[in-house]
């Protein structure tokens, strides 16, 4: 099945009507490690987002593993997880209250949250800091704590927006292992960056949006050999960067 669906996206913001979407088409398969790349502002946030249910769209439909998601948010939102370029989490809390919390919002049962909780710690390192509180920790270590609570309810769609900011190279690395994992226990995984060797490396596709459209969407094979055939790859040996700037640069056109 599908993982997400999305159709005919529309957003537009201000009083000048800046697309952030626009008739966005977007398909992701299932247990697949998906990125969204795009130059600022071309709607890569507002697009999960919208996604996770975190902002309405002005047109389109949104499906979530087959639900939809505009009439069904609270089904389809116990299927995300969400974490944001920016951190979210309470600076009074310690890891482990921090995540004892969000489990029982998505009503993990107890025994199983804490198992989990101390699993998902102890694999970002953050285990001697699980009773500490989270307003002293550095912007990795509570991008950490963040990841941990959107996981805790064992998600089927992990979205995350730019999730390595702000990580050192160790972090940075037990976060994209932890991510690979997941995949391959069966997940779905979509992330926006604008570090596109991680793009390049991880993900099983790429989906490059400008000005609040997909110009372009397929393996990394794909995108070389171009759309309709076009070499765009030079002989299949360009990285995703020239790709990226060809792409980008042409729609600007």
């Amino acid at each position: 099945m599908d993982a997400l669906i999305l159709q005919g996206m529309s957003k537009r913001f201000g009083a000048t009507g800046r697309a952030a979407g626009d008739r966005l088409d977007l398909r992701l398969r299932g247990g697949e490690f998906s990125a969204l790349l795009g130059p600022n502002g071309a709607g890569k946030t507002t697009t999960l987002r919208i996604t996770a249910g975190l902002l309405p769209a002005d047109a389109g439909s949104v499906a979530i593993f087959g639900v939809d998601a505009l009439r069904r948010p609270i089904e389809a939102k116990r299927l995300i997880a969400w974490v944001p370029d920016e951190p979210m989490i309470y600076d009074r809390l310690t890891p482990t209250e921090y995540l004892a919390f969000v489990a029982g919002l998505w009503q993990v049962p107890q025994d199983a949250a804490r198992r989990g909780a101390d699993a998902l710690l102890d694999r970002l390192g953050l285990g001697p800091h699980r009773h500490e509180r989270c307003g002293g920790f550095s912007k990795g270590m509570r991008q950490k704590v963040a990841l941990a609570g959107a996981l805790i309810h064992e998600p089927r769609l992990i979205i995350l927006d730019e999730p390595l900011t702000g990580l050192d190279a160790g972090s940075s690395r037990e976060v994209k292992d932890m991510l690979s994992e997941r995949v391959r226990a069966g997940a779905t995984v979509l992330l926006t960056t604008h570090i596109l060797e991680v793009a390049e490396r991880m993900a099983q596709r790429i989906g490059i949006i400008s000005a609040g459209r997909l110009v372009a969407e397929g393996t990394l094979d794909e995108l070389r050999a171009g759309q309709d055939g076009a070499d765009l790859g030079r002989r299949g040996q360009a990285s995703l960067e020239d790709i990226f700037l060809r792409l980008v640069a042409e729609r600007a056109a």
